[in-house]
C-alpha cells in the first residue's frame, strides 16, 4: 500500500513450468485503488492433454514509480492444489469450452518457483 493509502495494483499470471514469454500475462495498473476490476482476458496456446500437467501462478503486486514493485498477494491453481482452488482447475480441465469465473483468496506468500520478480 502507498502512502496515499491506496496501491496501484496489477496481476500477473504464468502458466507453469513453461518460461517462455507466451506463458506468460500481465494486466493493465489501476491507479489509487484498494478494489481494483480488471475485466481483462488471457487466453493459453496449449493442447488439452498438455494442460494437466501445468499449473497457473497469480500473483498482484503495487506498481510503484522508481522503486520496486510490491508483492500483494498469490495463489496457484493446479493438481497440487487444494480445496476451492483445485475443483476450480479440475472444472476447468473437465470443460474446456466452458468459461470460469471464480473468486480465490490470496496468501502474502510469494510462490517459491515464481518466474516473477516485480
Amino acid at each position: 500500500m502507498d502512502v496515499n493509502g491506496y496501491s496501484d495494483p496489477y496481476v500477473k499470471t504464468y502458466l507453469k513450468p513453461d518460461m517462455e514469454k507466451k506463458s506468460k500475462h500481465k494486466t493493465s495498473v489501476k491507479k489509487k485503488t484498494l478494489n481494483p476490476e480488471y475485466n481483462e482476458e488471457f487466453f493459453y496456446e496449449i493442447a488439452q492433454p498438455e494442460l494437466a500437467q501445468k499449473s497457473l501462478e497469480i500473483t498482484v503486486w503495487d506498481y510503484d514509480i522508481g522503486k520496486s514493485n510490491d508483492f500483494i498477494g498469490g495463489t496457484t491453481l493446479g493438481l497440487g492444489s487444494q480445496g476451492e482452488r483445485l475443483r476450480h482447475w479440475l472444472g476447468c480441465l473437465q470443460t474446456p469450452d466452458q468459461r470460469w469465473e471464480q473468486w480465490h483468496t490470496l496468501t502474502n506468500q510469494l510462490p517459491e518457483s515464481s518466474a516473477f520478480a516485480p
